[in-house]
C-alpha cells in the first residue's frame, strides 16, 4: 500500500508522530507493535512507486546497510514497502548544537573519537558514508554518538527536489551511472561535486567539513544556491584562522581537493587528534598582556598554527625521552605559505636545525628574488634572511645558530638572526654540499667534480680532506661522523647521473674510503644509531655502527615517494637531534608538465601533451623539431621531438649539465652544455644524432652557457661566471665551420661586471646587430639591449626596455618585437632602429602564462604568432609541491621498532 500523507501505521509499525522531513524523505516516530519497541521510519518519496527497478535496487541495498553492526551507527531494522525502519536516536543532532555557537576543542574531541571509529568500521565493510553532515550525526543523552542515514545517497539516489545546498542530498541520474553526485552540496567532496566516482576519501573530506564547523561554529562552504555552494568547494579555501590551532593539523590532512594528498584512511586521524588533546592539556596560561587588534591576531596563519604544533613536540621531546614508553609516529603535513619556493629550486629547499627549533626554506620575496627564509618553530611568521640571494645548498652549524650556504661563487655563513653574511672561501657556481663539525671545521664539496674539501668555519683556503678513488667522478653530499674521524659521502660516477652511485664512508685520516649501500644517495647518520639513504623514491634504513664504520642490519623500507635530484644526486629530507624527520613528497606525477601551444588570447593547445619532465623548450629554425631537457634515473639529458612524425627520440647521453639547447640557424647542430671534471664546458652535436661523440668546443673545467648562435652562424654567446663569482658575465666564440664539424677561435668578452641572472638567457636578434639578456637588478631584474655588431668592439650603448621587471628576452622573426616574461605574463615591446639607435615603444601585455610557468619555459614560434610553453600537468599539485613539507614526530622511536640493531 502506498502511506498517506500523515498515515496511521505501517505494517505493524505505529505511526506515533513526525519527526522531521528532508531530500531523502519524511521521518516519523513510530512503535514496532510485534517487539514493543520504538523505531523510526523513514518513507521514501512518491517517486519510488513509479519506479520498480528503483525500489528493488534501494531494498538490496537496504540489506547491506542492514548487516552494518556498530554502537555509533544508527542500526537498519528493515525495509516495509515504501518505508525503512531505522533505530529511534534520541538526543541533539551537531546541527542543533552548532546553531549555539562554536564548540571547545574539549568537547569536539570525544565526538570525532566515537565518529572515526564508526566511519573506520564501516569502511572496512565496503560501505562509504556519502552523505555525512551535522544532521546525520546524533548525540545522545549519555553521550554516545550515532551517525545516522549510512549509505542512503547511494541508495535512494534522489532526484533533487530543494533548492536548498544544505537539505538537497544529491542531484540527477541513476547511481548506477557515472557522473552522479551524491552527498548534500555543502558537504561534497570535490571529486563528489564534479560527479566522479568517489570512495572512503569523500568521507574523509566531510569529516573534515564537519569538523571545521564544529570548531568554528559556521558552515566552511556555503553559497545562495546549490551552484554557488559546489563552486565554494571546488574554488575556496578554508579560513584557518576561525579554528582553533590544535585541530589545524587534522583539518589540513581532510580538507585537500586533491584526493590523493588526503589522509587515506580516517584512522589516520587518530594520531593527530592524539595529539591535538595533548596540546590541549599542555597548553599552560600565558602571562597577562593586552588583547591584541584583530587584524594581529590575521597574522597568525594556518601554517604558523601547525609550525607551533610541531614545536610543541620539540620543546617536549628532551623529558619524553626519560619516560618509558616509546611514542607513536605523527604525520605532519605543513604549507610554508605562498612565499615559499621548493619545487625546481636545483637546491636542498629547506633544512631544519640540529636543535628542532628552526626550519630554513627557499622563498621568493616581492622583488621576486629568490633567498633563504628562516621560521622558528613557535612564531607565527618567517623571516628573510638579506644577504642570502641566490643561496644554495644551505646547512646549519652544530649549534644551530649559522647557517651555511653557497651563493655568488663562494661559501658563506650567516647569523640565524641576521646581519652580514660572511664569505668564507671560494666556490664553484655548481657545489655539491657541506657539513660543519664540532670542532669548527667544514668538509665541503665546492665543485660538481671532485673529491671533499676541508674549510676553516672562520673563513681561510680551501685544502683537500678526501681523494677520488678509481671510476669516481666526485664525492658529494658530506656529513661529518661523531667524533669527527669519517665522513659519509655520495659517490657519483657520471656527472649528471645518480646511475651507479654508492653511499660511501671516507676515513679522514687515511682517505680510505668503503662502500656502504650501492645505488643509492644522500646517506645520513642519525643520532638513533641508523644509517638512512634514499633509494628509488624510497627512504631506507639500517642500523649503523658509527665506531666500526658498518651497517648492523639489512635494509628497511621508512618513506615512500620522497623528492630528489638525480642531477645533483640529493634527497629532500632532514632531521633534528630530538627525533623529527621533514621532507618533500615526489609523488608520482610531482613535476610532470605537459608541453603547449599558447596563443595571443590566452588558449592553449596540446603540442606535446604525454606528461613528462619536460623543461627549457627550443624551437628549430624552421619550427618543425622541438628540444626540450628532460632528467630521469638515467641522468639529465636533451631530447628531439619531431612535430611530423610525431616522435620523441633521446639527443645526448647523460653528459648535459641543466641549460638549455641551442640549435645553430641552419637547424644541423645543436649546442649545449655538457657535464665534465669540475665543470661543464660547451658541446656541439647533429640535431639527427648522427655525428657520434659530441665535440668539445670549450674548456670543459670552466662553468660555461651557451645562449644563442649568431644569425651567420660565425658567434655562439656563451655565459661564464667571473673568477670573484657572481652572476654571469657574457662572452662570444669564434665558429669556424669545417665540413660536419667547427672549429672555435679565442673566446673573446662582450659584458663583464656579471650582469647577467635569473633566466640566463641572452639572444642575438634575427639581424644580427643587437644582443638581449637579463640583468639582474635591485630591486627586480630588467631586460636591456645592446648592440652586437660582428666583432664585440661593435658594442655601445644599451637601453632598457622593460620597465617593471623582466627576464628571458625572446626577439621575433617576423616583426620588430622583442618578448619577455614579467610577473607571469608575456610582454612585448615593439621598436624601430634609427642608425646606431635602438628605440624601443612601451611594452604591453601579450598575454599570461598558465599556471605554474617556470622562469625560462617558453619559446617564440618562427610565426611569431605563438608560444610553446611549459606547463604543469596540475596547478593545484605544482602549488602543493613549491609550498609543502611534512614533518614525521618521534621519527627515531619509530626507526629503533622498525630497524632494532642485530
Amino acid at each position: 500500500m502506498s502511506p498517506e500523507p500523515n498515515p496511521e501505521a505501517i505494517a505493524h509499525y505505529r505511526i506515533n508522530g513526525k519527526l522531521g522531513a528532508g531530500g531523502m524523505g519524511e521521518v516519523w516516530r513510530a512503535t514496532d507493535t510485534k517487539l514493543n519497541r520504538d523505531v523510526a521510519i523513514k518513507v521514501l518519496p512518491e517517486s519510488f512507486a513509479c519506479d520498480p527497478d528503483r525500489l528493488a535496487r534501494f531494498t538490496r541495498e537496504a540489506q547491506v546497510l542492514a548487516s552494518l553492526n556498530h554502537p555509533n551507527i544508527a542500526a537498519i531494522y528493515g525495509v516495509e514497502e515504501r518505508a525503512l525502519v531505522m533505530e529511534l536516536v534520541e538526543g541533539a543532532t551537531l546541527d542543533e548544537r552548532i546553531a549555539l555557537g562554536p564548540m571547545p576543542v574539549e568537547e569536539i574531541l570525544p565526538i570525532l573519537n566515537q565518529l572515526v571509529d564508526a566511519l573506520e568500521y564501516a569502511h572496512e565493510k565496503g560501505v562509504v558514508h556519502r552523505d555525512l553532515k551535522p544532521a546525520n550525526i546524533k548525540t545522545t543523552h549519555e553521550g554516545k554518538v550515532k551517525v545516522l542515514d549510512f549509505g542512503l545517497a547511494k541508495a535512494l539516489a534522489l532526484e533533487m527536489t530543494s533548492g536548498d545546498s544544505i537539505s538537497s542530498p544529491t542531484l540527477t541520474m541513476r547511481a548506477t551511472l557515472a557522473g552522479t553526485i551524491m552527498g548534500t552540496a555543502a558537504y561534497m567532496a570535490p571529486e563528489q561535486a564534479r560527479g566522479h566516482n568517489v570512495d572512503k576519501r569523500a568521507d574523509i573530506w566531510s569529516f573534515g567539513v564537519v569538523v571545521y564547523e564544529m570548531a568554528a561554529g559556521r558552515r566552511l562552504f556555503d553559497g545562495p544556491s546549490i551552484s554557488d555552494t559546489l563552486a565554494s568547494v571546488l574554488k575556496e579555501q578554508p579560513e584557518w584562522g576561525r579554528v582553533p590551532f590544535q585541530l589545524r593539523p587534522l583539518l589540513r590532512r581532510c580538507l585537500v581537493k586533491d584526493p590523493r594528498q588526503r589522509l587515506r584512511d580516517i584512522g589516520d586521524a587518530r594520531a593527530l587528534l592524539e595529539m591535538a588533546l595533548e596540546m590541549a592539556l599542555e597548553q599552560e596560561p600565558a602571562p597577562a598582556m593586552p588583547r591584541p587588534k584583530r587584524n594581529a591576531l590575521a597574522l597568525v596563519n594556518a601554517a604558523a598554527a601547525v609550525l607551533m604544533a610541531v614545536a610543541a613536540v620539540a620543546l617536549w621531546a628532551p623529558w619524553r625521552g626519560q619516560r618509558a614508553a616509546e611514542q607513536s609516529l605523527l604525520n605532519l603535513d605543513v604549507d610554508l605559505g605562498p612565499e615559499a619556493r621548493l619545487a625546481g629550486s636545483n637546491s636542498i629547499p629547506f633544512i631544519i636545525s640540529p636543535d628542532g627549533k628552526r626550519l630554513v626554506f627557499n622563498s621568493r620575496g616581492t622583488d621576486r628574488q629568490t633567498r633563504l627564509s628562516v621560521r622558528r618553530l613557535d612564531q607565527p611568521k618567517a623571516t628573510e634572511l638579506p644577504g642570502t640571494d641566490g643561496a644554495l645548498y644551505p646547512f646549519f652549524s652544530p649549534d644551530s645558530m649559522w647557517i651555511a650556504f653557497f651563493a655568488d661563487g663562494k661559501l658563506k655563513k650567516i647569523s640565524v638572526e641576521g646581519g652580514t653574511a660572511v664569505s668564507l672561501c671560494r666556490a664553484s657556481s655548481s657545489p655539491r654540499g657541506g657539513s660543519w663539525g664540532e670542532d669548527g671545521t667544514i668538509l665541503a664539496t665546492l665543485a660538481p667534480g671532485g673529491g671533499v674539501s676541508r674549510v676553516p668555519a672562520a673563513g681561510g683556503e680551501p685544502a683537500p680532506a678526501t681523494q677520488l678513488q678509481t671510476g669516481e667522478f666526485s664525492q658529494r653530499w658530506p656529513q661529518i661522523l661523531p667524533g669527527g674521524k669519517a665522513v659519509l659521502v655520495t659517490s657519483f660516477k657520471m656527472a649528471a647521473s645518480m646511475e651507479g652511485a654508492t653511499v660511501d664512508v671516507v676515513t679522514l685520516a687515511g682517505r680510505k674510503s668503503r662502500t656502504l649501500v650501492r645505488d643509492a644517495i644522500f646517506g645520513r647518520y642519525l643520532p638513533s644509531g641508523h644509517l638512512v639513504w634514499y633509494s628509488g623514491g624510497t627512504l631506507f634504513a639500517a642500523p649503523f655502527d658509527a665506531d666500526r664504520l658498518e651497517l648492523r642490519g639489512g635494509a628497511t623500507p621508512l618513506v615512500e615517494d620522497v623528492a630528489a635530484s638525480h642531477i645533483a644526486g640529493f634527497a629532500e629530507f632532514d632531521f633534528s637531534r630530538n627525533g623529527m624527520l621533514v621532507y618533500r613528497s615526489g609523488a608520482v606525477g610531482a613535476g610532470l608538465t605537459t608541453i603547449q601551444w599558447l596563443d595571443a588570447s590566452g588558449k592553449t593547445t596540446p603540442l606535446l601533451a604525454k606528461p613528462g619532465p619536460y623543461a627549457r623548450p627550443r624551437l628549430s629554425p624552421d619550427g618543425k623539431r622541438l628540444a626540450v631537457t628532460m632528467e630521469d634515473a638515467a641522468g639529465l639529458n636533451i631530447w628531439i621531438y619531431d612535430m611530423q612524425r610525431d616522435n620523441l627520440s633521446r639527443l645526448t647521453r647523460n653528459d648535459v649539465a641543466p641549460s638549455a639547447a641551442v640549435w645553430s640557424p641552419d637547424g644541423q647542430y645543436i649546442a649545449y652544455q655538457a657535464g665534465g671534471q669540475g665543470g661543464s664546458g660547451v658541446a656541439w652535436t647533429r640535431a639527427d644524432g648522427s655525428s657520434g661523440e659530441p665535440q668539445k668546443l670549450s674548456d670543459q673545467h670552466a662553468v660555461q652557457l651557451p645562449s644563442s648562435i649568431s644569425p651567420d652562424g660565425r658567434r655562439l654567446v656563451f655565459l661564464e661566471p667571473p673568477p670573484e663569482g657572481g652572476s654571469f658575465d657574457i662572452w662570444t666564440l669564434p665558429l669556424n665551420r669545417e665540413g660536419s664539424g667547427v672549429q672555435p677561435g679565442t673566446a673573446e668578452p662582450f659584458l663583464q661586471g656579471g650582469p647577467v641572472g635569473g633566466s640566463r638567457s641572452a639572444p642575438v636578434s634575427p639581424d644580427g646587430r643587437w644582443l638581449a639578456w637579463g640583468q639582474r637588478g635591485s630591486p627586480v631584474p630588467e631586460v636591456y639591449v645592446r648592440m652586437f655588431g660582428t666583432l664585440p668592439s661593435a658594442a655601445g650603448s644599451k637601453w632598457q626596455i622593460s620597465n617593471n621587471g623582466g627576464d628571458s628576452p625572446v626577439w621575433s622573426r617576423t616583426a620588430h618585437e622583442l618578448f619577455y616574461h614579467s610577473a607571469g605574463n608575456i610582454m612585448v615591446a615593439p621598436y624601430a632602429v634609427k642608425g646606431d639607435d635602438f628605440v624601443a615603444d612601451r611594452p604591453r601585455i601579450w598575454t599570461r602564462l598558465p599556471a605554474g610557468y617556470a622562469t625560462g619555459g617558453f619559446d617564440l614560434a618562427p610565426d611569431g604568432k605563438r608560444f610553446v610553453v611549459v606547463t604543469p600537468v596540475e596547478a593545484a599539485q605544482a602549488q602543493i609541491e613549491q609550498s609543502h613539507v611534512t614533518f614525521l614526530l618521534n621519527f627515531f622511536d619509530e626507526l629503533r621498532k622498525r630497524a632494532p640493531a642485530k
